[in-house]
């Protein structure tokens, strides 16, 4: 059933009895508070917003009041376990079906603009939450509250603080702006009351323009002809051009498989004590088979471009027996067109400037057709690692 309002109508009063769901069809509504005995805005629903006390995101502490002709769906109590999905990206596979970085990148929604993550025990996590992570969920989360026909193609990310894995993180949405063609969201990850991570992201609906391409993509061996990270290893194991000491290191380090499938288009016998060129290229995908959502593939390469990614700014710089400390400051994306992230992606990365303890580094991404599809670039702390002892809360 449906129903309709007229500008100024009350569509939900605060308190009020029901379990329906309403979905925005046509028009827009404000969801309203109570501050100082005045009800004021809080935020605007527009169309594919839903709201009502069966809500996940329930509103029964607010008034709704249609700010224009408004059209709603409504949909009885009985059916509001719908709107519980199994991923954020509505798949109807289960979590065993789903592939591993989906798994990961999975949110519960827990109140309007409220999202909640975990760090699994399979994620990566690299002593802390990995940055990726944050990345990908925080665009999980802002992408659910924006209209499905916009896509994130740019953010902003700033690392503040060390995410701790062992605690869930909270992703408050901040709706900034929605006009007909751009919505921009602001989205602070939180943990123990504070912001550790904050990302600004914009969105747009697909549209016809110019187009021109200069970028080429670099000759390189095709993924099928490279080694997996784990075939990789077990020859790294055995190389007489490694040192016993190394190679007895990697033989006895646990190896965690990552959700992300990675091929370097150079193997070589560097290692982390040995010089290199601040240069990196592989190809890489999710591992499995990923629900066929736009939002979705992007989540995921942005999951996949903290990885590695900073490193290069160390590699010219290491040396036996000297510890580098390499923490992300901020990071940039572009995307410039549909990706697919279950699919081979060429990520070319290098570092044109290390200074004042920064390193600096610029990526692409191509996929196979030669196509550029995001461009990067992240800034990060650079530094010989300091003393055991001396814990910083702060990431600077």
């Amino acid at each position: 059933m449906n129903t309709e309002s007229d500008s100024g109508e009350y569509v939900i009063r605060r308190g009020e009895s029901g379990d329906d769901v309403y979905f925005v069809w046509e028009g827009e509504a404000e969801v309203c508070g109570l501050a100082e005995e005045e009800i004021r805005p809080e935020f605007l629903l527009k169309r594919y917003d839903y709201f009502g006390n069966g809500a996940p995101t329930s509103e029964k502490q607010a008034d709704v009041i249609a700010s224009s002709k408004l059209t709603c769906l409504v949909l009885p109590s009985d059916h509001c376990a719908l709107l519980r999905p199994k991923s954020i990206w509505n798949a109807n596979a289960g979590k065993e079906a789903c592939a591993p970085v989906e798994s990961i990148l999975h949110l519960d929604p827990i109140e309007v603009n409220l999202f909640q993550g975990i760090t699994l025990p399979e994620a990566p996590r690299f002593g802390k939450v990995f940055g990726g992570q944050f990345i990908g969920q925080a665009v999980a989360a802002a992408s659910k509250t924006v209209d499905c026909l916009k896509i994130v193609h740019h953010l902003q990310a700033y690392f503040l603080l060390v995410g701790d894995y062992d605690i869930p993180i909270i992703y408050e949405v901040h709706r900034l702006r929605d006009g007909k063609s751009f919505s921009s969201r602001r989205v602070d990850a939180i943990q123990k009351g504070t912001i550790v991570f904050t990302l600004l992201a914009s969105f747009q609906k697909e549209e016809l323009g110019f187009e021109h391409q200069d970028a080429v993509m670099p000759l390189v061996p095709a993924p099928d002809t490279l080694l997996s990270l784990e075939e990789l290893r077990e020859k790294r194991i055995i190389d007489p051009r490694l040192s016993r000491t190394y190679r007895n290191k990697v033989a006895m380090s646990e190896f965690t498989p990552w959700p992300i499938e990675i091929r370097f288009c150079d193997p070589n016998t560097f290692t982390n004590q040995t010089k290199s060129p601040a240069k990196l290229r592989y190809w890489f995908r999710a591992k499995g088979i990923l629900s066929d959502d736009q939002a979705l593939h992007r989540c995921v390469v942005a999951y996949a471009s903290d990885l590695l990614f900073i490193e290069v700014s160390s590699n010219p710089h290491r040396d036996r027996g000297l510890k580098i400390s390499v923490l992300s400051l901020n990071h940039t994306m572009w995307f410039h067109m549909p990706v697919k992230a279950d699919d081979w992606l060429l990520f070319v990365m290098e570092s044109p400037s290390a200074h004042s303890a920064r390193g600096l580094v610029a990526g692409r991404m191509f996929n196979r057709k030669g196509e550029l599809v995001v461009s990067l670039a992240q800034e990060g702390l650079l530094r010989k690692a300091r003393t055991p002892g001396r814990a910083l809360r702060a990431k600077y």
